[in-house]
C-alpha cells in the first residue's frame, strides 16, 4: 500500500507542468480575493495575504545569479538577516517585499544602475525541513517552481512505516497545510509556490500508530474463523 502512494506522489509531477509557474502578484491578488469569500480557506487566504505585503524571501534563501560577462556576479548568494544580497562591488540588494516571479526583473533593475544592459538569469531556492518518516530526515534546498513532491523525493522517500493521509507542513508552532486539503495539492502537483511555502517551514511525515497495526492484525485474526468456515463447508 505504501508503496502504490509513493508512486501516486511521484505521479503527481507531471501534472506540475499547470501549476508550477511562479505566482505573479496580480495572480496572488485573484486567488486572495476568492479565497476571502470562503471562511473556511481563511487559513490559505493568510498565507497568500503574508506573501503579498512581506514577499517571498526569507533569510537563509539562497538564489543562484548568472549575469552575462560578470564573472563575480555569477554565483550562489544567500539571503541576509536583513533580507537582502550582498553582491561583489555593487552593494546591497533589498528583497523585502519582492516576490518569487518579480525577482528577475527587480535584480536587473538594480544592476542596470551599475552595467550596462545586463543580462540577467535567476533561480532562487529555499530550504525546508523534512522530518518523520522519511528515509534521509533533513534540511533541503528546493526550487519553488518544483512539485511539493519532490521534498520527499530529496529525502529519500516515504518509509513503511508512514502515515500518508496524516502530512502536515508546519510553520513555527502552526500547522499550514493538513487534512485533506494538503492530500488534494498533492495529487494536482501544486509547486512549492503555489502553495505559499517559505524557507524554514517543516514538512513532517508522522508514523501509522501502534493502535492501526493492533485493529488490522485483530481484523485478521477475526476473520481466520469466518475463512476456516468457509474452506471447511467447500469440501
Amino acid at each position: 500500500m505504501i508503496r502504490l502512494l509513493i508512486a501516486l506522489l511521484c505521479c503527481a509531477a507531471p501534472l506540475a507542468a499547470q501549476t508550477s509557474s511562479l505566482a505573479s502578484r496580480t495572480a496572488l491578488q485573484e486567488d486572495l480575493a476568492r479565497l476571502e469569500r470562503d471562511p473556511a480557506k481563511s487559513g490559505a487566504a493568510a498565507l497568500i495575504r503574508a506573501r503579498l505585503e512581506s514577499g517571498d524571501f526569507q533569510a537563509g534563501d539562497q538564489i543562484i545569479l548568472s549575469v552575462q560577462g560578470e564573472q563575480e556576479l555569477s554565483d550562489t548568494f544567500t539571503v541576509g538577516e536583513a533580507v537582502d544580497l550582498t553582491l561583489p562591488q555593487i552593494g546591497t540588494l533589498p528583497l523585502r517585499g519582492v516576490l518569487r516571479s518579480e525577482l528577475r526583473d527587480h535584480v536587473t533593475e538594480y544592476l542596470a544602475r551599475y552595467l550596462r544592459a545586463p543580462v540577467v538569469e535567476v533561480k532562487p531556492l529555499l530550504r525546508v525541513l523534512v522530518e518523520g518518516q522519511v528515509a534521509k530526515p533533513g534540511f533541503y534546498g528546493i526550487a519553488p517552481e518544483q512539485p511539493l513532491a519532490d521534498v520527499f523525493s530529496a529525502a529519500g522517500g516515504l518509509t513503511q512505516m508512514a502515515k500518508v493521509n496524516g502530512m502536515r507542513v508546519e510553520r513555527g508552532q502552526a500547522t499550514i497545510w493538513g487534512g485533506p486539503p494538503l492530500q488534494e495539492a498533492l495529487g494536482h502537483g501544486y509547486s512549492v509556490d503555489r502553495l505559499s511555502l517559505r524557507a524554514g517551514d517543516r514538512v513532517y511525515v508522522p508514523a501509522r500508530a501502534d493502535s492501526e497495526r493492533s485493529l488490522r492484525l485483530l481484523g485478521v485474526v477475526l476473520g481466520l474463523p469466518l475463512a476456516i468456515l468457509a474452506l471447511t463447508k467447500a469440501f
